[in-house]
């Protein structure tokens, strides 16, 4: 029993000299970069698999640094042996949280009754191809498909696309309200007063990237930049392994 005793403690000091030494590793990027890029902190820097290589991430920006803090490479790392798109994989996780993360209570949402998947839009009210997408919300429900609005007015904080947007949110009935505003129609009695997420919700799309409306984010993380049609949607949900060119972010 000693004996089995002795040896885990060994392993945990070995474990924490690993962790020790990892920190330190960081510590020592940090400071090299540190003169060239002031901003990049400590927890904006990671480990990856592969050797001596380390991640830099800031948002949705992500970039790579040799261990020595010479070198950056912008671009992204794949696994040539398993064909595993590291970078990517680590947006798709990076969205999710941030979605997760709003809330439903802070989204505008129309659901089948049973959805099989759940996408996020990002949209702007006067957006062609968003309304387009608005218009066809039968079709996406039909195909089991649940679509969570949240708003990106494209011209930016308190434009007149930002003030509709608040205004549709302190609406009594937000989905009439959003139909109606993404049919050109008037908001009768419109308010802009209420407590309302478009700033929060605007800035998420900076965070995430964004580069124009409508932009969808699938369940697995995954990012549709545009329209693409119902039926074609739902192909890609019920099978993801399948990356369709048109799909691809």
């Amino acid at each position: 029993m000693k004996h089995l005793l002795s040896l885990a403690a060994c392993a945990l000091v070995l474990g924490a000299c690993t962790a020790c030494a990892q920190d330190s590793q960081v510590d020592r990027v940090q400071k090299a970069l540190a003169k060239s890029l002031p901003e990049i902190k400590k927890e904006d820097i990671h480990e990856t698999s592969a050797p001596g290589i380390y991640e830099i991430n800031a948002g949705a920006i992500y970039a790579y640094v040799t261990s020595d803090g010479k070198y950056l490479i912008q671009g992204d790392m794949m696994n040539v042996e398993t064909g595993e798109e590291i970078t990517e994989s680590r947006r798709r996780g990076y969205r999710l949280e941030r979605i997760a993360a709003l809330g439903a209570d802070s989204t505008i949402e129309f659901s089948p009754e049973k959805p099989r998947h759940v996408v996020t839009v990002f949209t702007d009210i006067d957006c062609g191809y968003c309304r387009k997408l608005h218009s066809e919300m039968k079709e996406y429900n039909d195909a089991g498909i649940a679509i969570r609005y949240v708003f990106y007015p494209r011209a930016g904080l308190g434009s007149d696309a930002y003030r509709k947007a608040e205004a549709v949110w302190c609406s009594d009935d937000r989905k009439a309200a959003l139909t109606a505003a993404k049919s050109g129609m008037p908001l009768v009695n419109a308010r802009l007063d209420c407590p309302n997420p478009i700033a929060r919700d605007w800035q998420l799309g900076q965070d995430l990237g964004l580069r124009g409306t409508p932009m969808m984010v699938l369940p697995d993380g995954e990012v549709v930049n545009g329209y693409v049609p119902a039926q074609q949607l739902a192909m890609r949900l019920e099978n993801p392994p399948a990356h369709d060119a048109l799909m691809r972010q």
